[in-house]
């Protein structure tokens, strides 16, 4: 790449990089309303770190997926060559910023993640066809040591907004996702509903088993809105737990009216639990 071209592509990554901090992992231009992460490697010869902006899917609660594309280009991006040198990574994902292992997939497992991967964004495929190499896919495994990684807030009524924010963009992903399909339902579409409502179970237990007994001890007043919103938790678990059988069915029209009817639910709560228990944790105290 002329060195020209190469600093207008570490201009645009710088660009990506300081919006994606800024906004919690909101960003615009080509990325707008995609799923973005921020993955610094470890340079294979130098041994300095280097962040950079790649796609992501969503593969469980413990791992995402990311593709060594480089637009077709007929090498690999460096990210994936420091990556098989130094597997240890830091993946950044506007909510936290957590350690991984990154694997590179192979045999049926590859294949099947790159089938996923292409049935959501034809342009993988496109991608592929620019090129004689095999685009790797690259598992990214969160090690957290049995939490979420560090939240990317400065102060515990940030963080639920934050993280609030994040469920918010992805049931907005997942819905889009639904209205462009061809009237199935494809299996990144349902990893990717499996892997949010996984989420939002761990969040949700979180809360009751964590958040809320702290506030009910230090602040014995919020009790009815801390009972109010426990049992929301139960009314949008069995929503869940409906869009998990319209999945497994396979019913993409039972899947579609699941995913409004918790949308609707779910705002309403977020909304409700921002305007109650923002002002009690970021309170002096």
């Amino acid at each position: 790449m002329p060195d020209d071209d190469n600093k207008k592509f570490i201009d645009f990554n710088q660009q990506v990089i300081d919006e994606f901090r800024a906004h919690h992992g909101r960003v615009g231009g080509p990325f707008e309303g995609g799923r973005l992460l921020l993955l610094t490697t470890t340079g294979a010869r130098s041994g300095t770190p280097h962040t950079t902006p790649v796609a992501y899917f969503p593969d469980g609660p413990e791992r995402v997926l990311v593709i060594a594309s480089a637009a077709g280009s007929p090498k690999h991006p460096d990210w994936y060559h420091n990556l098989l040198a130094h597997p240890r990574v830091t993946v950044e994902s506007g909510v936290f910023t957590y350690e991984a292992e990154a694997v590179v997939l192979t045999g049926e497992e590859r294949e099947q993640a790159w089938a996923r991967a292409v049935e959501a964004d034809p342009g993988w495929a496109e991608y592929q066809r620019k090129t004689e190499r095999i685009i790797p896919v690259v598992a990214l495994h969160a090690i957290t040591d049995g939490g979420p990684g560090q939240i990317n807030a400065s102060s515990p009524g940030e963080a639920i907004k934050v993280v609030h924010d994040a469920f918010r963009r992805e049931l907005a992903l997942i819905r889009k996702e639904m209205a462009a399909g061809n009237g199935t339902l494809g299996a990144q579409l349902r990893v990717n509903c499996l892997t949010f409502c996984q989420g939002l179970h761990n969040h949700h237990t979180g809360e009751d088993t964590m958040m809320f007994p702290f506030l009910a001890d230090r602040r014995p007043e919020a009790n009815p809105v801390l009972k109010r919103l426990s049992e929301e938790h139960e009314q949008i678990a069995v929503l869940v737990a409906e869009l998990r059988r319209a999945l497994a069915a396979e019913d993409p029209a039972a899947a579609r009216a699941e995913v409004e009817r918790l949308t609707l639910d779910l705002e309403a709560h977020l909304t409700y639990e921002e305007q109650e228990l923002i002002p009690l944790l970021d309170a002096p105290a």
